[in-house]
């Protein structure tokens, strides 16, 4: 493959403690995958040794690069972004952890902004740690949106189904609240716009869910669907012409396998969207930060302490988020090339 078509993957370690550094390490391993991707490792060549060691996970190409300049292609190419050495054999679950994954998502956070990268993967976070250790954004979603330029909109992305949510990481009690007409004819907005730039699917049919039970019963168990939901989808089946449709009550929607008719759904909140995507994608699925300048994905799960350090964490997932975060690029460009020739003509 020619060199200038390879694309640079940043990764960032995410917990120390968690799954991050075996699954990365059990993707790199696979050669063939290097033909398509140069890993690049913000974090630490001793971190990578220490996995390779305790989990007998056999990957003789890590190298250490100073700086991004000296990046090479079918290497795990390292950066060493803390000094200290850590003790890695008695590290056990605790706040102090949370300085390294935020350290390491705050360098390849700012090599993406810089386009030193061209992708950025980032490993599940133990995100009360590094509240702890004084990151004021509750998650890389957050995070992000903050240092780059546009509005984020999560989208969880898997090939039979693609969930958007208009609200994320907030307390159940706070979403009927913080859903407002406004918020959800922007959600569709920047989803739509995703589907056709980032998946180049030209006329996307988008489900928009409903908040209540059973879509709130014309009223009768809330009215989150008659005052802002409906409008929003009108607004743009009416007065746009697009695709969107709803708002549909979720269990049937999903129990009747609907989904299957649309290239992706909006929820209203984290769980609504959450439990049946893992449910039908687990392992598979890939968390994806559409609305942004750059592009961020991740795996569907979280650090997993529970399975930490036993060899056994299932790399699937991570896999896919590179690729997707591949794919995504390049989907990207050709949209560009499409635009910059239309301008010419």
């Amino acid at each position: 493959m020619n060199r200038k078509n390879k694309i640079k993957v940043g990764v960032s370690t995410g917990d120390i403690n968690g799954i991050g550094m075996e699954i990365f390490l059990k993707v790199c391993r696979k050669k063939k995958l290097l033909d398509f991707f140069t890993p690049i490792l913000f974090g630490s060549k001793k971190l990578c040794h220490y996995y390779k060691k305790i989990l007998n996970i056999e990957v003789s190409n890590i190298r250490e690069i100073k700086n991004l300049k000296e990046v090479v292609d079918y290497k795990i190419n390292v950066i060493n972004i803390w000094k200290e050495d850590i003790q890695f054999d008695s590290i056990k679950m605790n706040p102090d952890s949370g300085k390294y994954p935020i350290l390491s998502l705050q360098k390849a956070a700012k090599a993406l902004k810089e386009e030193k990268i061209d992708v950025l993967v980032t490993s599940p976070v133990n995100k009360n740690c590094m509240n702890v250790k004084g990151f004021s954004f509750f998650g890389h979603t957050e995070y992000l949106q903050n240092i780059l330029e546009g509005e984020s909109l999560m989208i969880m992305i898997h090939d039979t189904l693609k969930i958007a949510l208009v609200t994320n990481h907030l307390p159940l009690k706070n979403v009927s609240y913080e859903l407002t007409l406004k918020k959800i004819i922007k959600s569709i907005k920047i989803l739509h716009q995703s589907l056709i730039v980032d998946f180049a699917i030209e006329k996307p049919k988008i489900a928009v869910l409903g908040c209540n039970p059973h879509s709130g019963e014309n009223g009768l168990i809330g009215d989150e669907e008659k005052t802002k939901i409906k409008p929003a989808v009108d607004y743009f089946f009416q007065k746009k012409k697009l695709l969107v449709f709803g708002p549909y009550s979720p269990d049937g929607f999903f129990g009747n396998h609907s989904f299957r008719n649309f290239d992706a759904v909006l929820a209203m909140y984290h769980d609504q969207g959450l439990i049946p995507f893992k449910t039908l994608t687990f392992n598979e699925g890939v968390n994806f930060t559409a609305g942004l300048s750059q592009i961020r994905t991740s795996p569907d799960h979280g650090v997993a302490y529970d399975i930490a350090k036993k060899g056994i964490a299932n790399e699937n997932s991570f896999e896919e988020a590179i690729f997707s975060a591949i794919k995504i690029f390049k989907n990207r460009k050709e949209h560009m090339k499409i635009i910059t020739s239309k301008n010419i003509l």
